[in-house]
């Protein structure tokens, strides 16, 4: 994914690297976006929440972690930082873990992206993950929808004035 880069910036206004999701006036229903800052005040992460069900639960949660993020570190069967904001949103409170792993190749343009699929204790959540070129890990969990690789098709990088304190 070449066209993606980190940016830098003298002042930090939000995430210094490019958030791939998708864009918000492409989705109809409501859009929160959630950014995790480190003690030094430089963004660990960006995670988009987009609720089609109308105020009753997100749909699907899109994080960019770049390297070097704590939320990255995960332990044996841990579930993504993404999979846990699903359920806390949903007020989903079962235990679920990791049970499994499919790398899947697919085609995002003119690039190749290798897709990790988790399977996950709870059924009705899909989660797959995929890094960018720039080192940042995206992760897609979506709750009672299979994640089809038309998405893959609608995922670009967001304004960075979406993510700047006004």
């Amino acid at each position: 994914m070449s066209f993606l880069r980190r940016r830098n910036a003298a002042t930090p206004a939000g995430p210094d690297f490019d958030v791939l999701a998708m864009d918000p006036g492409d989705w109809p229903g409501n859009l929160g976006a959630g950014l995790l800052p480190a003690p030094d005040g430089s963004c660990q992460g960006v995670f988009l929440r987009y609720d089609l069900f109308g105020g009753r639960g997100p749909a699907m949660i899109i994080g960019n972690l770049p390297e070097g993020s704590p939320a990255r570190e995960l332990e044996e069967g841990q579930i993504p930082f993404e999979v846990a904001q699903l359920l806390l949103a949903l007020e989903n409170e079962e235990p679920v873990r990791v049970v499994g792993t499919e790398d899947i190749p697919v085609m995002q343009g003119d690039n190749l992206l290798i897709v990790r699929r988790l399977k996950l204790s709870e059924s009705r959540i899909s989660c797959v993950q995929f890094d960018r070129s720039d080192g940042v890990l995206v992760t897609i969990a979506s709750w009672d929808r299979p994640i089809t690789d038309d998405l893959y098709a609608l995922l670009k990088p967001l304004p960075a004035e979406l993510f700047q304190q006004g």
